[in-house]
C-alpha cells in the first residue's frame, strides 16, 4: 500500500471583538450622526423653518443651528432676501448683455383686448421677493402658479378698461403701477407672503398684421405734435414781445400824458401868478414881459434893425458880441 504524505492546512483565524469595542464604535457612529444631520447653515439671504413631524415649530436667522435629527425636525431654506421674476408673453433663455430669448410664441397669455376693442400684444415682468416664509410655505399650495394666473388676470382686467393708444404709448407708467396695486391686494387676500417689487411693461405692440397701419399713425401723430411744438415756440417767442412793446407804448402813453398835464398845470399857475402881478402894476409887468421877450427873440436873428415911430431912418443894430467872435 503506497504512503500517503500528510498535508498540514493551517486554520484561518477569526478575529474575535470584544463587546465593549462594538458598542463604543456604535456609539461614535450613533453621535457622528446625530450631530451631522443635526446641524445645519443659514445663509444671509435665508431664514430656515423648522417642522416637527410635519408641524411648524421655529423660523432661524442666518447663521449655525441646531435640529433634532433623524427625520423628527425638517428643514426648509427660504430665501427672503432674493427678488423672484416672472415673465409673460416671452422667456429668457440666456440673461447677459446680450440675451437670448425663446423663439417658440406666447401669444396665449399676451394678446389683450383693449377697452375700445382693439387688440395689443403686452409682454411684461412681475418681481417679487418672500415677506412672509410661514404664509409662502403654508397656506398656498403652488405659489408660482398663483402668481401668473393672478398677474395674467389683473392684467387683462386692466388692460380692458384702456384704449389701445393708452395702452402701448400714452399710460404705460400708470398701468403698470395699477397692475401691481392689484396683483398685491389679490395676494394678501390669499394670504400668500409674497410681496410685489414691481411690474416693468417690456413691450406693447400691436398685433404682427396691423404693425403697418399703427406706424403710420404714429408717424401721423408724431408729425402733429411736432407741429405743435413748433407753433408753441413761435407763439412763445412773438407774443411776449408784442406784449412787451405793448405795455411799454402804454407806459410812454401815460407818462406823456402826466409830462403834458404837469406842464399844463404849469403853465396855468405861472399865468395866474403874472396875471396877479399885471393887476397890480400894469405899465411895469407890461414892458418886463415886453424885454423878456425880446431877450428869447433877438439872439436868434441874424440882422436887427432899429426903426423910430415916424419912419424917418433905419438904424442897424450893431452886434458886438458876434463882431467880437469874428
Amino acid at each position: 500500500m503506497a504512503d500517503f504524505e500528510e498535508i498540514k492546512i493551517p486554520k484561518n483565524k477569526i478575529p474575535h471583538f470584544s463587546k465593549r469595542k462594538t458598542v463604543t464604535t456604535l456609539i461614535i457612529v450613533v453621535v457622528a450622526i446625530f450631530f451631522f444631520t443635526g446641524l445645519y447653515t443659514v445663509d444671509p439671504e435665508e431664514v430656515g423653518v423648522i417642522q416637527r413631524f410635519g408641524k411648524y415649530v421655529d423660523t432661524t436667522q442666518p447663521g449655525l443651528h441646531f435640529k433634532i435629527p433623524f427625520g423628527i425636525d425638517t428643514l426648509t431654506k427660504v430665501k427672503v432676501k432674493h427678488v423672484y421674476k416672472e415673465e409673460f408673453g416671452f422667456r429668457t433663455l440666456q440673461p447677459g448683455v446680450k440675451s437670448t430669448y425663446s423663439t417658440r410664441g406666447y401669444d396665449l397669455e399676451s394678446l389683450m383686448l383693449t377697452g375700445d376693442l382693439n387688440i395689443a400684444d403686452v409682454e411684461w415682468i412681475v418681481q417679487y421677493r418672500i415677506k412672509d416664509p410661514i404664509k409662502y410655505l403654508f397656506h398656498i399650495r403652488n405659489i408660482e402658479e398663483t402668481i401668473r394666473d393672478l398677474s395674467e388676470s389683473v392684467t387683462r382686467e386692466v388692460v380692458g378698461d384702456r384704449s389701445s393708444d393708452e395702452v402701448i404709448v400714452l399710460s404705460r407708467k400708470d398701468i403698470a403701477d395699477q397692475i401691481q396695486t392689484g396683483l398685491q391686494q389679490n395676494l394678501d387676500d390669499y394670504g400668500s407672503g409674497i410681496e410685489i417689487y414691481t411690474i416693468n411693461l417690456q413691450n406693447v405692440n400691436p398685433p404682427d398684421p396691423v404693425k403697418p397701419a399703427f406706424n403710420d399713425v404714429n408717424s401721423a401723430k408724431q408729425e402733429k405734435e411736432r407741429i405743435v411744438n413748433e407753433a408753441w415756440q413761435n407763439y412763445n417767442q412773438i407774443i411776449p414781445e408784442a406784449k412787451g412793446k405793448a405795455k411799454r407804448t402804454i407806459e410812454e402813453a401815460e407818462g406823456y400824458a402826466i409830462d403834458r398835464v404837469n406842464r399844463a398845470n404849469g403853465d396855468a399857475e405861472r399865468f395866474v401868478q403874472i396875471y396877479n402881478q399885471y393887476k397890480n402894476a400894469k405899465s411895469v409887468t407890461k414892458k418886463r414881459l415886453y424885454l423878456e421877450t425880446m431877450q428869447k427873440i433877438l439872439p436868434k436873428l441874424d440882422k436887427v434893425y432899429i426903426v423910430d415911430d415916424d419912419l424917418k431912418g433905419l438904424l442897424p443894430l450893431l452886434d458886438l458880441q458876434k463882431g467880437g467872435e469874428k
